[in-house]
């Protein structure tokens, strides 16, 4: 693992954008919910931030915008809203965006059903990969990076099925009761196939990589779990966001760690924006 510095901490003044991946985020794993929060005051504290982009698998699953925003509807579901795990998220990220941070929301393998109703309600926009994210003269190439894992191929053939839009009709067609089955068997079956594949299979494939990275001047993506800055075999670089992993789970305030992106600009310098991966840590209350 490389030691990432921390910039969103020493130097907030040149942060402009932040960008992070592979949250994980459930009701099930209140750490992980904590430490977004808290990346969520560093960001309401940076003075000149200007964008913050989730690049898939914000959640863990994300079942259909209408599981929350039922609670919108009736009167009496307004304490069960109150309640909700997701709400304090939705004030803070509205509060940024009140602010003036753009809030860019991709969709990862784990919550393709997000949709743009539920990122209403904080002023987010859903964008679709690819997405061209312009550093000084630089283009990079964003994504959430599943579809480069191109030596999985029974996988490939389920996301072709699930990002059908006839497929996320028949879900979210379907009783919330239904979608939690579907879910939850989904769930298990993935867990039992990646435990027989080898990790590479699981790795983005380098010739895929160098056919979608031909117009960009880098690639950035998430999924993969394996943060680091690669070199593509034509010699462009591949920038890996990191997962949020909650470590010493049993101690009495386990840490969550994460390996994010930042765009600064250097303060009172005509230097071109940089791009580069920082750690964020967090230990919980």
């Amino acid at each position: 693992m490389q030691n990432f510095n921390h910039l969103i901490t020493t130097r907030p003044h040149e942060v402009r954008q932040v960008l992070i991946s592979d949250l994980h985020l459930s009701l099930d794993e209140p750490a992980l919910v904590q430490a977004f929060l808290a990346l969520l005051d560093d960001c309401l504290a940076l003075p000149t931030l200007k964008r913050l982009f989730i690049l898939g698998d914000w959640f863990e699953v994300w079942l259909g915008d209408d599981v929350y925003l039922s609670l919108l509807k009736e009167k009496r579901s307004e304490e069960a809203r109150q309640t909700h795990w997701l709400t304090p998220l939705i004030v803070k990220l509205k509060k940024l965006r009140i602010d003036g941070c753009e809030i860019l929301v991709m969709h990862g393998n784990r919550d393709f059903l997000l949709g743009q109703l539920f990122c209403n309600l904080f002023g987010g926009e859903l964008i679709y990969e690819p997405y061209t994210l312009a550093v000084g003269q630089q283009s990079y190439r964003l994504e959430h990076g599943d579809a480069l894992c191109t030596d999985d191929k029974k996988y490939q053939l389920f996301r072709r099925i699930m990002r059908n839009r006839m497929t996320q009709w028949y879900l979210l067609n379907k009783p919330l009761e239904k979608r939690l089955a579907i879910a939850d068997k989904m769930r298990r079956k993935s867990q039992q196939n990646n435990a027989n594949k080898a990790a590479h299979i699981m790795d983005v494939n380098d010739e895929a990589v160098a056919a979608v990275i031909t117009d960009s001047d880098a690639l950035l993506h998430g999924h993969t779990h394996r943060p680091a800055v690669h070199q593509t075999i034509d010699g462009k670089k591949r920038y890996v966001l990191g997962d949020w992993r909650l470590l010493d789970k049993d101690a009495r305030q386990p840490k969550v760690s994460a390996v994010i992106g930042v765009v600064t600009t250097p303060e009172n310098s005509k230097k071109d924006a940089e791009f580069g991966l920082v750690e964020f840590t967090y230990t919980t209350i």
